[in-house]
């Protein structure tokens, strides 16, 4: 993979026309996006759709969990979508059905671990009895089990867990801010070079590049620091 196939530029936008206006400022240089609930909630199934047929990558973002049979159901008609990733929370009951649904389509299933906007507080707040990382590490191994094709977690986790997954599986890791951006509300995060030395295979960048002046500018210079950080005989 060349690092366009590594970046994933998060259409973390309100409106359907935002998000066209940006894919066709960030052009050729960006070639993977994900859509989430924001976007998803103004029309953004039919325009992943779109982006699909036009030979972009989508990552949706759904982060589904539901009972076993509603969690396949969805799964299945994603499938059908053209997408090229999809997330679940990473519980082994909600893997095994949606792995079961996608068996046959090229879906990459991600398991979500732990958001990258908790850390040991707020798991503790919410009932857990694990911090993050030790959490993270026991949903990787029952995503693994599960056949799930990969991973989400903070790239503070990602060379732990590439320990723990090898190398077909990928490690997508949100929450990657350039150096001297702002973290915003994430907690547990880490510049694009450091990310990828970590073992992190795709970096999910939203606000550094949505939010600046420059969209394109922004893209290009996190592309530049993912070749170095890949190839440094290339710098």
């Amino acid at each position: 993979m060349d690092a366009r196939e590594r970046l994933i530029v998060g259409l973390d936008v309100p409106t359907i026309g935002e998000a066209e206006r940006l894919v066709s400022t960030l052009g050729d240089d960006i070639l993977f996006y994900k859509i989430g609930y924001q976007l998803v909630f103004a029309g953004g199934l039919e325009f992943a759709r779109d982006l699909a047929a036009s030979g972009k990558k989508i990552f949706l973002d759904m982060k589904l969990l539901d009972i076993d049979n509603t969690v396949a159901s969805g799964v299945e008609n994603i499938a059908k979508m053209g997408m090229s990733m999809l997330t679940l929370h990473a519980y082994p009951k909600a893997m095994k059905a949606a792995v079961e649904a996608a068996k046959g389509s090229g879906l990459c299933l991600l398991g979500v671990t732990v958001l990258t906007s908790m850390d040991a507080e707020d798991l503790l707040e919410a009932g857990y009895q694990y911090d993050p990382k030790t959490l993270v590490a026991r949903r990787a191994e029952q995503a693994r089990a599960a056949g799930m094709g990969g991973i989400v977690c903070s790239a503070e986790e990602s060379a732990a867990v590439s320990e723990i997954v090898g190398p077909d599986m990928a490690i997508v890791t949100p929450g990657i801010r350039p150096t001297g951006a702002e973290k915003g509300d994430q907690k547990r995060v880490m510049t694009p070079k450091d990310a990828l030395k970590a073992g992190s295979t795709h970096l999910v960048v939203a606000r550094p590049i949505v939010k600046a002046p420059e969209p394109r500018e922004a893209a290009r210079a996190i592309l530049n620091e993912m070749v170095a950080a890949l190839w440094p005989a290339n710098r």
